[in-house]
C-alpha cells in the first residue's frame, strides 16, 4: 500500500536548482512517485554563516517503511555530493534531504525522527511544504501546516523564478496543483473544468449549488433570501474546498474546481444589503484565510447577451429572470477582484467567440492558453 511522505531538500552550493532537480529524480527513481512539487524559495542560511539556500518541498507515495526512506535518502545525498564530517553545527552542502511527515506516523529513534523536530521552526521548510500540503495537519502539535507557518518569521526569503520539474507529473499540468476555473453565471466553468479533469487526469471538485435550497428561492425573493444564500454557499464551499484539498488522490496529477471561495464575497457584495454584507465580510474573511489559494485562476470571460442565450439553453427555470443589470454586476466584481488582487496567479480568457463544448478546436485554443501559464 502506498504511503505518503512528505520531503524537504536544500542547497546552497553550486548549481542549486540543479541539485534539487538531481534529488527529485533520484527520489521518484528509488523512494516512490512525487505526487507535488513546491516552488523553489531563497532563504538565508539557517544556523551558521553561509550561502543563500535555495529550498523545495514534495509530497510522495511510496511502499517504503519510514526507515526505508531514510536510508535510501542518506544514500541518495551521498551520491549527490554530500559530505558529512566531525565538524559541529550546521554547514554549507550541496544537497540536504529530510522527512517531515511521513503520514501521520509519529517516531523517535537513533536513524529517523518523525515528524521531523525542528521543520514547525523553519521558515524555509513551511513556506514551501505551504504549496502542496496546506491543510496536513502536525501530527504532534494538531495544527495545519498553514497556521505554523503563519507564526514564524524569516527575514529575506523569495519565492525564485527557476521551477523543478516532476518527473512523474502530467506534462500539460505537473506544475499545477491547483487549477479554479471561474466566470459568471453561464461562462461554462463547469464544463471547462470537467473536459480539463478528464483530458489530463485531474482529480474534480464541482460546486454543489444544485443542492441548496435557498438558491430557487433568492431568484423569486432576493431580499428575503440573499443572506441565507450566501451563508449556505459560503459554509458549504469552504467545507467542500478543505475537505477535497486535504485529500490526497495519489491516482491524480492535479485537482481542477469549477469555482474559487472569493466568488462567495463577489456575489455577497452585489446580493446583500450593507449591514448584512458588513456581517457576512468578518464571517468570510476568518474562513478565506485558512483557504489553500489555487496555484492558477482562470477566469472565463463572456459578454452579458452570451451569458444570458448560455442561461436559457441550459434551461434552469429558476435562471431565466435573471436580469442582465445582475450578470455586469457580478463580472465587475470578478475583474475588481482580479484587479485588487496582484499575487494571484491569473489567467483571463475571452469565450464570448468561442465554443469549446461542441467546437473541439475552440477547447484546444483555451487548453493552449493555460499551457503558456508558468508559476
Amino acid at each position: 500500500m502506498l504511503q505518503t511522505a512528505y520531503i524537504s531538500i536544500g542547497s546552497n552550493v553550486g548549481d542549486r536548482r540543479a541539485h534539487l532537480q538531481n534529488a527529485v529524480q533520484k527520489l521518484s527513481t528509488e523512494i516512490g512517485r512525487v505526487l507535488k512539487v513546491s516552488a523553489i524559495y531563497e532563504t538565508p542560511s539557517w544556523g551558521f554563516e553561509g550561502s543563500e539556500f535555495y529550498n523545495a518541498c514534495l509530497c510522495l507515495g511510496t511502499e517504503l517503511s519510514p526507515a526505508e526512506v531514510m536510508t535510501k535518502i542518506l544514500e541518495i545525498e551521498v551520491s549527490l555530493g554530500r559530505v558529512r564530517n566531525d565538524k559541529n553545527g550546521y554547514q554549507d552542502r550541496t544537497i540536504d534531504i529530510d522527512i517531515i511527515f511521513y503520514e501521520n506516523v509519529i517516531i523517535d529513534t537513533e536513524l529517523v525522527k518523525l515528524p521531523h523536530p525542528l521543520a514547525h521552526e523553519r521558515k524555509f521548510v513551511m513556506q514551501p511544504l505551504c504549496d502542496i500540503a496546506p491543510s496536513k495537519i502536525h501530527p504532534t502539535y494538531k495544527k495545519t501546516v498553514s497556521q505554523l507557518n503563519e507564526v514564524i518569521v524569516l527575514d529575506g526569503i523569495e519565492k525564485s523564478e527557476e521551477k523543478l520539474h516532476n518527473p512523474n507529473g502530467k506534462k500539460d499540468f505537473s506544475r499545477f496543483n491547483y487549477i479554479a476555473i471561474e466566470g459568471n453565471i453561464g461562462a461554462g466553468k463547469t464544463s471547462l473544468a470537467t473536459k480539463i479533469a478528464e483530458d489530463f487526469n485531474g482529480k474534480l471538485i464541482l460546486e454543489r449549488f444544485a443542492d441548496n435550497p435557498f438558491l430557487p428561492k433568492f431568484y423569486e425573493d432576493n431580499g428575503r433570501y440573499a443572506f441565507p444564500l450566501e451563508m449556505s454557499f459560503l459554509a458549504d464551499r469552504y467545507q467542500q474546498i478543505s475537505d477535497d484539498l486535504s485529500q490526497l488522490d495519489l491516482f491524480k496529477d492535479f485537482i481542477v474546481s469549477d469555482y474559487d471561495i472569493f466568488k462567495s464575497l463577489i456575489f455577497a457584495k452585489v446580493t446583500l444589503q450593507n449591514e448584512e454584507y458588513k456581517l457576512y465580510r468578518k464571517l468570510f474573511d476568518i474562513m478565506y484565510k485558512e483557504i489553500p489559494k489555487p496555484d492558477l485562476y482562470v477566469y472565463l470571460y463572456q459578454n452579458t447577451e452570451r451569458l444570458l442565450r448560455n442561461i436559457k439553453k441550459r434551461g434552469r427555470d429558476y435562471e431565466q429572470k435573471i436580469p442582465s443589470e445582475y450578470l455586469d454586476k457580478i463580472n465587475n466584481g470578478y475583474l475588481e477582484f482580479i484587479r485588487t488582487h496582484k499575487d494571484l496567479n491569473v489567467k483571463i480568457i475571452d469565450v464570448s467567440d468561442l465554443d469549446f463544448v461542441a467546437n473541439h478546436n475552440d477547447y484546444k485554443k483555451i487548453v493552449s492558453e493555460i499551457h503558456k501559464v508558468y508559476l
